[in-house]
């Protein structure tokens, strides 16, 4: 399903949004506009504040620059009761996606405002929330417990159900999005609806962050967000004050991954090699024929059904070994301990927590989804393979936004085999621009946490590599000090 982001000029006669307010577990049909008709009359004005959002009540409010979108919120008095909390939902005429929206534990009317998915494609930003970097964390069967070390220790933190599916998100008849440039195009309305309305965060400085698939999803989210804001100055609309992205253990280039797992499994990259000889011999020679074969199908001239034969020949080969080992694919160094709960127990305890009814009617869970609560959708992420997303890299998007003073943060956990920093690194090394010459002629050095070797990291014009060694798949997870001490530099534009 295909929208269109941008709406024609006409609707950008009254510039204000538009606000209502409807019970929770309304009937769906409630939470639209009749329509715009009434926008050039001025009566649509923007809430303003935050303090407007009721806690029993969906506040449903939207912008005219675009008529197929509009945002339900209400406060929710969970997880943090040291900052105020909201959740609610983006409508999207059919589809709806879920998101948890946290104020800075600091300063919430200065501090930056920082927005978060989790990958998949098809994984819930909940995980990233409850275990990774999220104000409270569910540990185990009896619910959440603070956490110190969240994002939102100084920042405004959103967490987004996308796409379509995935999560608490849901889709009236069946609608689907199964590209990351479709998920772009909700994700850059959204950013800017919010903002329009709520008159602290204009100008407010902004970053796009994720995880894993987030490094397709984040250079494309980000890209949508730029290239919109050419259309919002033109109308007269505050731009999105767009200063970086942010990719944690990402899968921006592929082709670049797929290798690096010969070199996880079969050297010393991260620990000692897991795979035996014979078989890292075998699959040694083999490499370089599936570099030139991914190179001809996926990047030089884009065939799809070439693309995904190659790849994922070369990618069975090379993972089938590592995954007969039983070792933890997000991280290295540990056995995984069950592989239905992505092999993390902590997985089923959320699980249990967001499908009590308790917790989803406090959230404002729409009554209309009857089924528990699931980190992942396998259909979402079967759709979007259909459509042969996984094989389009990011890299270009990710110069292009460096060329336009986009920060970019890449940081990867050393002991992550999915996504590993021997990929990462590659590609960063591997990427044309302007700043490429300088970036790569950067030695790597070492940076601290709380006077602590933390990792590695090469930074030049914008973009920065560095590593959290002794991290796996999940940094914020496995190293939270780190973790927290990588993102309070970052958006304070210190240097690592």
């Amino acid at each position: 399903m295909r929208l269109g982001l941008l709406t024609s000029a006409a609707f950008l006669t009254g510039l204000g949004a538009w606000a209502q307010q409807v019970p929770l577990g309304s009937s769906n049909d409630h939470f639209y506009a009749p329509g715009y008709s009434n926008v050039d009359s001025g009566l649509f004005t923007p809430l303003e504040s935050l303090s407007a959002i009721a806690e029993k009540e969906f506040t449903t409010f939207g912008h005219p620059f675009f008529p197929q979108y509009s945002v339900r919120l209400k406060q929710s008095r969970f997880c943090d009761e040291t900052v105020r909390a909201y959740t609610g939902y983006i409508d999207i005429q059919a589809r709806h996606l879920f998101f948890y929206f946290f104020e800075s534990r600091s300063d919430p009317d200065k501090d930056d405002v920082i927005f978060w998915t989790n990958g998949g494609p098809g994984c819930s930003s909940s995980l990233g929330l409850f275990m990774e970097l999220g104000p409270c964390r569910v540990p185990d069967s009896n619910g959440t417990v603070p956490h110190p070390q969240s994002w939102n220790t100084n920042a405004n933190v959103f967490f987004v159900d996308q796409p379509v599916g995935v999560g608490f998100s849901y889709a009236e008849y069946g609608e689907e999005v199964d590209t990351s440039e479709d998920a772009a195009k909700d994700i850059a309305a959204f950013v800017s609806i919010f903002f329009e309305n709520f008159s602290k965060f204009k100008g407010r400085r902004f970053h796009m962050a994720g995880e894993s698939y987030g490094g397709r999803y984040i250079p494309l989210f980000a890209s949508a967000i730029y290239d919109q804001n050419v259309a919002l100055e033109a109308s007269g609309l505050t731009p999105i004050n767009l200063v970086s992205a942010m990719i944690g253990n990402g899968m921006t280039d592929i082709f670049s991954m797929v290798p690096s797992y010969w070199d996880m499994q079969c050297t010393g990259a991260s620990v000692p090699p897991v795979v035996d000889i014979a078989t890292c011999v075998s699959t040694k020679n083999l490499l370089a024929r599936c570099h030139k074969r991914m190179k001809e199908s996926c990047v030089d001239q884009y065939d799809k059904v070439d693309c995904t034969a190659v790849t994922d020949y070369c990618n069975n080969l090379l993972s089938t070994p590592y995954r007969a080992t039983g070792l933890n694919p997000y991280d290295i160094s540990k056995p995984c301990e069950d592989m239905d709960a992505l092999c993390y127990t902590n997985t089923k305890y959320i699980t249990q927590y967001l499908s009590k009814p308790d917790v989803r009617s406090s959230l404002g869970v729409d009554v209309s989804i009857q089924r528990n609560f699931s980190s992942c959708s396998r259909p979402v992420s079967l759709a979007f393979r259909a459509t042969g997303d996984t094989y389009h890299p990011t890299t270009h998007h990710i110069a292009a936004l460096l060329e336009r003073n986009v920060k970019v943060l890449i940081y990867v956990g050393t002991y992550d085999w999915v996504c590993n920093w021997v990929g990462n690194e590659r590609w960063t090394l591997d990427l044309e621009w302007s700043g490429q010459e300088e970036f790569v002629g950067q030695p790597l050095s070492v940076w601290e946490s709380n006077g602590k070797r933390a990792g590695r990291t090469r930074s030049a014009k914008g973009l920065t590599y560095a590593t959290i060694e002794g991290a796996g798949h999940m940094v914020p997870y496995d190293k939270p000090d780190e973790s927290l001490t990588l993102v309070q530099k970052w958006i304070a534009d210190q240097p690592l």
